[in-house]
């Protein structure tokens, strides 16, 4: 009787086949799915964020430095309104699920963690008003308005969190942490705060001033908002520097644009010269 090896040799090598099929990786298109800021997101493409986290606020506290602040300001980009600040400490035992970065969640959410955020944290905040603005650039009046707003939290905190590059000039510590808005969770909360604060006052804006759309761009330099500028002119409410608002002042209200004094211009004077000669000289 003959026997087929190469069935034998088949079977002997199915097991280890299987094996490698379990341990080889999974296919791009069938990855596990990834999770974005807590929710589970299934979709090729999607990079996992981390949301942000209350870890650097608990280090503290259990170094016994408490209270400890957010804050974060909304509203350096547009053409017109105010900058708002915003500053927050959350209670470390009715801290509010879903907080994240403003940018990343829907005005929906905003309002509703708004809400929770006021109901359950010590919050405060401030404004820095477009005449601000225009008389001190817009970084300085951010940051002024950030001071204040740490200033007037009902309890004076010991350590603070700015989003951004610079710090700010505090009786207690200040950190400032790039991107802090999506790491640390106060920063978070206070740029829900201070976002939701300042979407609300330029609704209120759009009834003063209608047909410049300020309920629907919040003022920012969107091609509808170019446009009203350009029919309309600018308003009280509109940053007098800003190129795009400039221009605007140009065209319809030239006496208000001051002249530039032009530093390379040629004058010309006239000098007159004597020459004494001296009649004993040899010439």
């Amino acid at each position: 009787m003959i026997r087929d090896k190469s069935a034998k040799t088949q079977a002997k090598d199915a097991p280890n086949k299987d094996a490698a099929k379990k341990a080889a990786p999974a296919k791009a298109g069938k990855a596990p799915a990834a999770k974005v800021a807590g929710k589970s997101a299934g979709k090729k493409g999607i990079i996992a964020i981390a949301p942000p986290s209350f870890r650097r606020e608990r280090a503290l506290i259990k170094r016994g430095v408490w209270p400890v602040a957010g804050c974060d300001e909304a509203g350096r980009g547009p053409l017109a309104g105010p900058v708002v600040a915003a500053a927050v400490i959350l209670d470390p035992n009715r801290i509010p699920r879903g907080i994240d970065d403003s940018k990343r969640l829907t005005a929906e959410e905003r309002e509703r963690l708004f809400d929770k955020i006021c109901a359950t944290a010590q919050v405060s905040v401030a404004v820095a008003s477009p005449s601000r603005i225009d008389r001190d650039n817009i970084l300085r009046a951010s940051l002024w308005a950030l001071k204040r707003a740490v200033v007037a939290l009902p309890e004076a905190p010991r350590h603070v969190f700015v989003d951004g590059r610079d710090r700010l000039d505090t009786p207690c510590n200040c950190e400032a942490v790039i991107g802090g808005d999506g790491i640390v969770l106060s920063i978070a909360a206070a740029s829900i705060v201070a976002k939701v604060t300042r979407d609300r006052l330029m609704c209120a804006l759009a009834q003063d001033c209608p047909g410049y759309g300020f309920e629907q761009h919040k003022g920012y330099g969107v091609p509808e908002h170019l446009d009203a500028l350009n029919r309309l002119g600018p308003t009280v409410h509109h940053r007098r520097f800003f190129a795009p608002v400039a221009a605007a002042r140009a065209k319809h209200m030239p006496w208000t644009v001051e002249p530039v004094q032009d530093l390379f211009g040629v004058t010309e004077v006239q000098v007159e010269a004597s020459v004494e000669v001296d009649a004993g000289a040899n010439l």
